[in-house]
């Protein structure tokens, strides 16, 4: 296991609790709108399958109705009256059809198990991407935080340089330009707070979008920070693995198979379909056209089919439709495995980059700690001026936010790269969360 290291600049609260990277996604599987809307579409999916079951099973009616009749009717060398009647009738039944054979019913129950797998597999997606999003949130207001305070550390060594050189130059022991140079440095530090607050603020109404409410504290990352080298140390085979598992391409193959029904959906509208049918029915009149009433009662049992002859060409412009649909979808998963393929090798590059900037970035902390270090001793000796612990100073705030994002960059592609092969889970967010700690805002 490689291992990497920063000292995180702390800043002191009233507050005795942070919440850490655990609390803050629970927060957000409650709040945030789009995961929230892909459980909402995760349920209404489920319903695609009794619905298409329902085409197979039987559908029964139930119907009933009256009327009233006025009829004038002459009949001519008939035993039957004219004239004019008026009557009501009365009828009531019941109707019962069975599909046997439905080309089009069968493909649609075969497309709904597809869905709802397919939408299992976007509210895994919806999840994961979840987790990406908060750990990148959570760690911008954490870079964000570290930066301000930073310069805020600078503001006050510079404030202390700039009222030194005026001192200096009122008694003469300094000129105007010392002046204006320490001048100038502080004018440049007060912009740099205020381009770090806003990018502050901006960071945190990021993230306070996915958990619905302010972040306030949040623990930060324990010294040292140990991060792990990606398992297996091949590229090559985690984008294999992507192939096999990211959820994307798995979405766009469930198209795929959905896109192979629908071209057997539309085909059969070519085909016979064959119904058993059944119905009851009651007629009742008090009189009729002739003057006679009747109540009739019909019970019938049958099989009903019907050959498509001809429909204007409809069927076959549906099943071309259909193929290029699938065509569609097959281009749409080559490039899902072509995404998943530079998904996994930017996240794998930038675990492994960030490993190497971490321990670079490390001993240029160390260095530039030692450089600050004997540019104070220098100073009190006479050698080294103010301006030049200054620029010491400043270049060892530097190194340590470069430190800082490059740990935090490396922990997210971390995450990044087993989402990209389809295995983030809740454990991985444990993982990171135990290198928090919460005396670090």
């Amino acid at each position: 296991m490689r291992c990497i290291s920063f000292l995180a600049a702390a800043l002191l609260a009233s507050q005795t609790w942070a919440a850490d990277l655990l609390s803050v996604y629970r927060d957000a599987q409650v709040e945030d709108a789009a995961y929230a809307a892909a459980k909402a579409q995760f349920i209404a999916a489920q319903e695609k399958l009794p619905q298409a079951r329902a085409l197979l099973l039987p559908s029964v009616n139930f119907g009933a109705g009256t009327h009233y009749n006025s009829v004038d009717t002459q009949f001519n060398n008939s035993a039957f009256v004219s004239g004019r009647r008026d009557f009501y009738d009365y009828n009531y039944g019941i109707n019962l059809t069975q599909p046997i054979y439905r080309g089009q019913n069968t493909a649609t129950y075969e497309q709904a198990k597809v869905q709802v797998k397919q939408a299992s597999t976007q509210l895994a997606a919806s999840a994961q991407d979840l987790m990406t999003r908060v750990a990148q949130g959570y760690f911008d207001v954490l870079l964000a935080r570290f930066n301000l305070a930073t310069i805020r550390s600078q503001k006050i060594a510079v404030a202390q340089q700039l009222e030194q050189a005026k001192r200096n130059f009122i008694v003469g022991t300094a000129t105007i330009t010392d002046s204006r140079d320490a001048q100038a440095r502080y004018d440049l530090i007060v912009a740099q707070e205020l381009v770090g607050e806003n990018d502050l603020e901006v960071k945190q109404r990021a993230l306070e979008q996915i958990v619905g409410k302010p972040v306030g504290r949040l623990a930060g990352l324990k010294t040292p920070v140990s991060v792990s080298a990606p398992e297996p140390a091949n590229m090559d085979a985690w984008v294999e693995q992507a192939y096999q598992s990211n959820l994307q391409v798995a979405f766009a193959q469930q198209n795929l198979e959905i896109a192979a029904q629908e071209i057997k959906k539309a085909d059969a509208g070519h085909y016979p379909t064959l119904d058993a049918v059944g119905s009851l029915n009651e007629v009742y009149a008090n009189s009729s056209a002739q003057g006679i009433g009747s109540d009739i009662k019909a019970f019938v049992v049958g099989v009903q089919l019907n050959v498509p002859l001809y429909q204007g060409g409809g069927i076959s412009s549906r099943v071309r439709e259909a193929v290029a649909g699938q065509e569609r979808a097959r281009q749409d998963l080559e490039g899902a495995r072509r995404a998943a393929a530079l998904q996994t090798r930017t996240a794998y590059l930038g675990v492994t980059s960030g490993l190497g900037q971490t321990r670079a970035l490390r001993q240029a902390v160390d260095s530039s700690t030692l450089q600050l270090e004997s540019t104070k001793l220098g100073q009190e000796v006479g050698v080294r001026t103010q301006v030049d612990v200054l620029n010491a100073d400043q270049q060892l705030a530097a190194a340590q936010r470069d430190l800082a994002q490059a740990v935090y960059n490396t922990i997210v592609n971390q995450l990044k790269l087993k989402a990209a092969v389809g295995k983030l889970a809740e454990a991985d967010l444990v993982g990171v969360n135990v290198l928090l700690r919460e005396d670090v805002q």
